[in-house]
């Protein structure tokens, strides 16, 4: 009886100690997490604000608040239509990268031959080169077709973009897939499902997530991409980053500000929708009565 009670508290001590320094650690990681958030978040911000400034000039803190200059965006005939062109150019490299990538992800993850980890490294070597090497190998490369002139074109600029995004696709799918048991897909096509109606109605239901999350990426990356715009645009051809660098070069006035609050919210609203239609499509299979 004395050895029991002498025994309990000693347990009880050891057992709120443990549970003190359980709850100290996630409470470690939630100060980290804002601090980080918080730090990611203050540029936009003062992109914002900067593009909300009332003066003349492109400064922070603003002298003011005031809509002139993102008038001056959607009037003007540098920014805007490079705005528009950066929004079609990484809608198709999303619709592009999505479908080569996936299905690169599904034959690396599922075709087991010799050599698979060097194609792997090929298809993801983009995330490894620095972008202005991708760019001034492509441009040299242009040149040299003279049969598919797509030096300084929307075409050749979209083979760039897909050939930066194709990782971010392929890395998110194949992380899907291997979480994926394959059996399920198996006992589809023994019950009579062909190979596009079970991998439809079985496999892409269970990686719809990461087929998801790889065409955000594209779609974030293509847009804000810079490097390969600088080596392959054109006056004709001009992106939005460009014209923003070009813009500041010459000119300091907080319109480049004012489309870099476009592109924000542009970003914010489809990490919105994308979010929004995720978390829908959980409920795709549950009927109603």
């Amino acid at each position: 009886m004395t050895s029991d009670v002498a025994i309990a508290p000693g347990a009880g001590k050891t057992r709120g100690a443990a549970e003190r320094e359980a709850g100290a650690v996630p409470l470690l990681f939630r100060i980290i997490a804002v601090i980080t958030f918080i730090y990611l978040l203050v540029p936009a911000v003062i992109v914002v604000l900067a593009g909300l400034n009332s003066g003349n000039y492109l400064t922070f803190p603003p002298q003011g608040l005031s809509l002139k200059w993102v008038q001056s965006f959607l009037t003007s005939e540098t920014f805007l239509p490079a705005y528009l062109y950066s929004l079609r150019l990484a809608f198709l490299t999303m619709i592009v990268s999505t479908l080569i990538g996936t299905m690169t992800a599904i034959f690396l993850t599922r075709v087991a031959f010799p050599g698979r980890g060097l194609v792997r490294a090929f298809f993801l070597a983009p995330l490894l080169l620095p972008g202005l090497v991708i760019g001034l190998a492509l441009y040299v490369y242009y040149l040299n077709l003279p049969f598919l002139p797509l030096s300084r074109t929307f075409w050749g600029m979209l083979v760039g973009h897909i050939l930066v995004t194709l990782p971010f696709v392929i890395g998110t799918v194949s992380a899907s897939l291997y979480g994926f048991d394959i059996s399920l897909e198996e006992a589809a096509r023994s019950l009579g499902s062909g190979p596009v109606r079970a991998f439809m109605t079985v496999t892409f239901p269970n990686i719809k997530a990461g087929i998801t999350a790889g065409s955000l990426f594209a779609f974030i990356v293509s847009f804000g991409q810079f490097d390969l715009s600088l080596m392959l645009s054109t006056p004709n051809n001009t992106p939005l980053p460009f014209a923003m660098y070009s813009s500041l070069r010459y000119q300091f006035e907080p319109t480049s500000a004012a489309a870099g609050t476009f592109a924000i919210a542009l970003v914010v609203v489809s990490m919105i929708l994308t979010s929004r239609l995720t978390n829908l499509s959980k409920f795709g299979g549950i009927k109603f009565t």
